[in-house]
């Protein structure tokens, strides 16, 4: 089981993915930006984080870079819908384990947090899960 921290500012989306985490055995703590994230950061311990990369306040690109500067062995994820924003997110493969793009189906999300999670915390990006279905 691990901890994991998902910003991700539409409800929608977020309960989705929390569901499917929770379901899979995993804790998840849900927050609505990026600025949260940092402060559930300062308050308790992730083995990872799961950021969209399009959100209000501070974006995931700007989460990722403070979160690989301060925790550079915590692994982060990021969703995105936007074909930009997925070329950006996949200009910080230092800094991203993966990248999956919306829509996804349960069973993807799922399965790319496991593929992380087991590629322990010095994985980097290493491809991008595409979606269909799903969101």
């Amino acid at each position: 089981m691990a901890r994991i921290l998902l910003a991700e500012d539409d409800k929608a989306v977020q309960r989705f993915v929390s569901r499917a985490l929770i379901h899979r055995g995993h804790a998840v703590t849900a927050v609505d930006d990026g600025l949260q994230a940092l402060e559930a950061l300062n308050e308790a311990k992730f083995d990872l984080l799961i950021t969209d990369v399009v959100m209000p306040g501070l974006d995931g690109i700007a989460l990722a870079l403070k979160v690989a500067r301060d925790r550079p062995k915590l692994p982060i994820l990021m969703m995105t819908g936007y074909s930009a924003e997925c070329q950006r997110a996949h200009n910080q493969e230092q800094l991203i384990c993966r990248v999956v793009t919306k829509p996804f189906s349960l069973e993807q999300i799922c399965t790319t947090v496991e593929e992380v999670m087991a590629e322990g915390p010095a994985a980097r990006l290493s491809g991008a899960a595409g979606g269909s279905g799903g969101i």
